[in-house]
């Protein structure tokens, strides 16, 4: 299979065509199947942001079976931050998926799929602890108990993001998205409870997050629009340092140099960067942590995505 490769922008609010971020060095533009093939063979290591243009992205999480009956529970009475796409057909099922997604079935989810290996890196949680960080695999630590389950990824929505003219920084200077511990709660589900929301977030001008919002508005499936923004959100979310995020790498504006609120005053014309902040697929990984969930947890490396066969365009809100 031909190399992949992210293309970087100098300007990444620039107007640009999302196949230019996301291609193979030689060939056709890579596809969903191509991507976890990739991560199978270990020639795909690194984040999946603006990789596989219109792919849809998803987040793991894998759990010992009897936490799914709560699990579901959590992702039905926080869809927010736990969009459900999909879980394992069977109890131990790695290979196969039934769908949550209306009118798409598990087959087209995923054809040629390996639930162990085809995600970059993944993360590996015992009795609540985090054991094992950005591992390769995780075949011997899966088991014939576990169900796993595919959260959507805000990941799904940036190349509409891109060909409307509005490139996240972290995709076009080949970064992690900063994503960040909040206060909000999650509403509790069985044994997951006193859980906390985790947010990614983009640096947006002013004048554009109406533009962000509507974009992003019908992408239910992968969080939707943002949850909040501007420099007040901070507080609101009870995030004490933006430039210091508990998962991904520390945010940076469109000129690849981070963003200082001081630097930032306000703008008759809205050309002052804000923080925007959406819903994060990371958050059943906290909420595992956080309810000291006993037993083995898989999920994947933040920012490490499991690239579907689906397109955006199948799981757009009508």
């Amino acid at each position: 299979m031909a190399s992949i490769a992210t293309y970087h922008v100098e300007d990444p609010m620039a107007p640009l065509a999302m196949k230019e971020l996301s291609a193979p060095q030689h060939g056709s533009p890579a596809t969903g199947e191509a991507i976890r093939l990739a991560a199978r063979s270990g020639a795909y290591t690194t984040p999946t942001s603006g990789i596989a243009a219109t792919y849809v992205q998803a987040n793991l999480i894998v759990l010992p079976n009897r936490y799914a009956s709560d699990f579901r529970l959590l992702c039905k009475r926080n869809p927010v931050p736990c969009p459900l796409l999909a879980e394992s057909r069977t109890v131990g099922s790695w290979e196969q998926l039934t769908s949550n997604i209306p009118g798409v079935g598990g087959e087209r989810l995923a054809n040629d799929l390996d639930l162990r290996r085809d995600i970059p890196r993944y993360m590996v949680y015992q009795d609540g602890t985090q054991v094992r960080s950005h591992c390769a695999d995780v075949c011997k630590d899966w088991s014939e108990d576990h169900s796993a389950f595919l959260i959507g990824c805000s990941f799904s929505f940036e190349a509409a993001l891109a060909d409307a003219g509005l490139v996240p920084a972290h995709m076009a200077y080949n970064r992690n998205v900063p994503m960040y511990a909040t206060t909000i709660p999650l509403c509790s589900a069985g044994v997951f409870k006193q859980s906390t929301y985790v947010v990614s977030m983009r640096f947006y001008r002013r004048k554009d997050v109406e533009r962000v919002r509507d974009i992003t508005r019908p992408y239910v499936a992968t969080h939707g629009e943002p949850l909040d923004w501007d420099w007040c959100a901070l507080e609101r979310l009870g995030i004490q340092d933006l430039d210091k995020p508990e998962y991904g790498d520390s945010p940076v504006g469109s000129d690849g140099l981070p963003v200082r609120r001081s630097a930032q005053s306000f703008s008759n014309d809205g050309d002052d960067l804000v923080p925007v902040f959406w819903g994060c697929g990371v958050t059943p990984q906290q909420a595992v942590m956080q309810s000291g969930l006993k037993g083995t947890v898989i999920g994947h490396a933040p920012g490490h995505m499991l690239v579907l066969d689906l397109r955006d365009w199948d799981i757009l809100a009508s």
